[in-house]
């Protein structure tokens, strides 16, 4: 690892306000050492996980649940609400839903679509599926309409398991899957389906009840899963058009285990992890229960992220550890300041996002010691971590990588006169890019175009590969990268990646605007990125309505995907080749304009609210909360 000394400097924040540049020097590395002499014994054994080359090898997350049962058997695996499952019960659970998919003819190679909230029932899930070899894809819950029928119809699942709580979301769309399984569609009633079944609606098989009547012993299975073989599905928005499908490997679950459980957070069976992240994340299903399942702790699930529950389920749970998204951490930040902030038993944490400016104040208001920031994607073949617990920084990775200049507000790289890509200077912002190569795989997405969209080739010699992440980054120092922004056409907002596309194609099916271009915009006091739409109305001679515009796009996209601003105006600027000035109107943000109308989706509003010079003054002086 080379370290190098950086010019001392001071970069605009998203505020306005100046902050000083991070570095990581050889004497923070030094300081460091002690805490990972500590952690020593646990990095050793994940070093060997996190390096298994054999994909042939039976060692996926059927098996490491296996391992658990029969080493921490009567200690807790999952907490929620007033429920405590054991890894011995989890074990058997999965195994009666292994059999009762098996005795449904579904083999290894096959995939099932999972529809469930953040409960018990869909980790068994999973675990059950995992044994036979069957991958499940996790279906975002904020998902509904054309979106989440697109998502399902690219795995064509033999089965979709639906969760009470989600059924009417999928009665909408469930004439319109491909189907060739006698039982389809199964139900899972919102309650302790141990104890009690529900009634199914019509049209559903009631899952909970038939898997009760399957024995717990572990199935017998042909042909084993191998590490290699595909666990689960993760959809992510891309850079163009309605979701993908990334598949995951069972190595996934294995590099999460050695790498994040094992040698960042040095997990022990006493840990319990706090996860309020939707589990058809990758950060929430991979990495955080990937790093229970490594130290045979306990993962704290709840439904849905609530700022003014957190520390009371911390404190109920005795957690140690929690997930996070940068946005997460900042809510907690703007709950008002109280006695009880260091009351708790929390001491790390891991995840993504966590900005610069608001990274010391958290571990130090709420006392947290271990910040595992880390770097990843669902489908990428490089991640990075924080493994020596610097402060603003998203760690090194031992993958093959180059930080390379780019096209300003694209996902493009620079090519030389030679057609070659072009590293930038230390310390510079750049496009981060992976090398594909045999160990460091790009397992993609299922379908094969979208995949070859996200490979650069020839970038620095003839025949090689390399994965474009669309997201710049810099280096701090030391190998150490900071997250700088995401890139092209996908943005992030709550937590969640945002496809400009699949945006502009539902805005299109509304027949309420000519032309729709969709990007995003930075609010002062938030994280991320906000959505943002410049339309032209169609002129059919109809008054525009915004707030029926509103209505449509709650109807069709998740609430997380609607745009926040809207800008109405005459005609949108356009190139010489008739391609959109896509940065102009960008860095135009919510500012207002002579024969424009702007409007903003406050919080709390249920309709679009007209901008106004005052208005516009307080969201950019951060007095308005989104």
């Amino acid at each position: 690892m080379r370290c190098y000394k950086l010019s001392a400097r001071t970069i605009k924040g998203t505020n306005g306000k100046t902050m000083s540049q991070d570095n990581v020097s050889a004497l923070d590395i030094a300081r460091s050492l002690p805490g990972v002499l500590r952690r020593l014994p646990s990095i050793t054994r994940g070093l060997y996980y996190y390096s298994l080359k054999n994909e042939k090898r039976e060692l996926t997350l059927g098996t490491l649940i296996e391992n658990n049962a029969r080493s921490f058997g009567n200690r807790p695996a999952i907490l929620f609400e007033d429920r405590t499952i054991t890894w011995g019960e989890l074990n058997s659970w999965a195994n009666r839903i292994a059999r009762y998919l098996q005795e449904q003819g579904l083999t290894k190679g096959d995939a099932i679509a999972v529809f469930l909230e953040n409960r018990p029932e869909l980790l068994a899930v999973v675990a059950g599926a995992a044994k036979l070899g069957v991958a499940c894809a996790m279906l975002n819950t904020s998902q509904k309409g054309k979106v989440l029928e697109h998502s399902i119809n690219l795995i064509e699942p033999k089965m979709t398991i639906v969760g009470e709580e989600l059924v009417e979301a999928f009665d909408g769309i469930k004439a319109e899957l491909k189907t060739d399984h006698p039982q389809p569609f199964q139900f899972l009633a919102d309650t302790n389906t141990l104890n009690a079944f529900g009634d199914a609606p019509s049209g559903y098989a009631n899952m909970a009840e038939q898997v009760s009547t399957f024995n717990s012993d572990s199935p017998v299975v042909n042909t084993p899963p191998k590490m290699g073989d595909n666990a689960i599905y993760l959809f992510t928005s891309g850079t163009t058009g309605l979701p993908k499908a990334a598949p995951g490997s069972h190595r996934k679950f294995i590099k999460a285990y050695g790498g994040f459980g094992l040698m960042s957070l040095a997990m022990e069976p006493e840990d319990v992890l706090y996860c309020t992240l939707p589990l058809y994340h990758g950060t929430a299903l991979l990495v955080c229960w990937g790093s229970v399942l490594a130290g045979g702790s306990a993962i704290a699930l709840r439904r849905k992220f609530s700022a003014s529950a957190f520390w009371d389920d911390v404190r109920r749970y005795h957690a140690t550890t929690f997930g996070y998204v940068g946005e997460l951490c900042r809510y907690l930040l703007n709950q008002p300041p109280g006695e009880q902030d260091r009351n708790h038993s929390l001491t790390k944490m891991i995840g993504n996002g966590l900005r610069p400016s608001i990274w010391k104040e958290f571990k130090e208001r709420f006392g947290i010691e271990t910040v595992a920031e880390l770097y990843a994607s669902s489908e990428g073949n490089i991640g990075f971590s924080n493994f020596f617990n610097m402060d603003n920084t998203v760690g090194f990775s031992t993958a093959p990588y180059k930080l390379v200049k780019f096209h300003e507000g694209t996902r493009d790289p620079v090519r030389n006169e030679k057609g070659l890509m072009q590293e930038v200077a230390k310390g510079a912002p750049g496009l981060l890019i992976g090398e594909i190569t045999k160990k460091w795989s790009f397992e993609g997405y299922t379908q094969k175009e979208a995949t070859e969209k996200s490979i650069l080739r020839n970038a620095f010699k003839k025949g090689d590969a390399w994965f474009n992440t669309g997201d710049v980054l810099k280096e701090i120092g030391c190998g150490h990268l900071q997250f700088v922004d995401r890139m092209g056409d996908t943005f992030r907002w709550k937590g969640e990646n945002v496809s400009t596309t699949e945006v502009e194609n539902i805005i299109d099916g509304s027949g309420m605007a000519e032309e729709a271009i969709v990007y995003g915009v930075e609010i002062p006091g938030t994280n991320g990125k906000a959505g943002m739409v410049t339309l032209v109305p169609q002129s059919n001679g109809r008054a525009f309505d915004i707030n029926r515009l509103f209505r449509y796009l709650q109807d069709n996209l998740p609430a997380y995907a609607v745009p926040v601003f809207v800008r109405v105006t005459r005609a949108i600027e356009k190139t010489g080749t008739f391609k959109y000035r896509k940065v102009d109107i960008q860095k135009l943000g919510y500012s207002l304009r002579d024969d424009e109308e702007v409007y903003a989706w406050l919080t709390g509003s249920d309709e679009y609210t007209l901008l106004t010079p005052k208005l516009v003054s307080e969201i950019d002086s951060a007095s308005v909360r989104f």
